[in-house]
This record gives C-alpha cells, structure tokens and sequence, in this order.
C-alpha cells in the first residue's frame, strides 16, 4: 500500500497529461484517477492546475532545476578520500573533512 501512495503523485500527473492530450475534461480525468488511485489521488485543484499547465505547453512532469538549488556532486575520489580521513581519525568532524578536502558540506 505504502508504494502505491508514493508513485501515485507522479503517475497521476502523467495520466493527467494522457487525457488532456485525448481531450477529456478536467473534471473527468479526476473522476477517473478516483477510481484508479483512491485516497492517492491528486485534488480536483491539482487536476485542473496540471490542465492548465498542459494547455500552456508544459510537457514535463518533472521538477525543473531551480535557481539557487544545491549542486551535489558526488565522485568516487570524493568518497575514498572522505573514507580515508574518517579511517585515520574516527572522531573526525563533517566540518573538518570539508575542510580538509576543500568543499562545503
């Protein structure tokens, strides 16, 4: 049950997408969704704002990069060496091995 809450969101709004493109009403994709996904359903206000965005030329379902969002690069030299700090000295701060290898934490 708990992975069916979890993915529904998603699915919701690509099924969104698939009716809007067949043409069905707002109002009728939520009736349909309702049945599919239940309690996991978006709202009838989520339903017609995703419409919206679907009628403005918004294709994506998916977060677009935002400014001001973190980068997080993770690189297997990164980890060894952060592994290799930690190995040495076990009391070892986040703030100190930041430091250390020359990136924020």
């Amino acid at each position: 049950m708990a992975a069916r809450l979890q993915h529904a969101p998603k699915k919701n709004t690509v099924l969104s997408s698939v009716f809007y493109s067949e043409g069905v009403k707002p109002i009728e994709i939520h009736r349909r969704m309702k049945v599919q996904y239940g309690e996991a359903c978006l709202s009838p206000q989520q339903v017609y704002e995703w419409t919206r965005m679907f009628m403005n030329g918004i294709s994506s379902v998916t977060d677009s990069p935002r400014p001001g969002q973190a980068h997080r690069v993770v690189t297997p030299e990164a980890t060894a060496a952060a592994k290799a700090i930690v190995k040495e000295n076990r009391r070892v701060t986040v703030n100190e091995i930041a430091a250390h290898l020359d990136m924020s934490q």
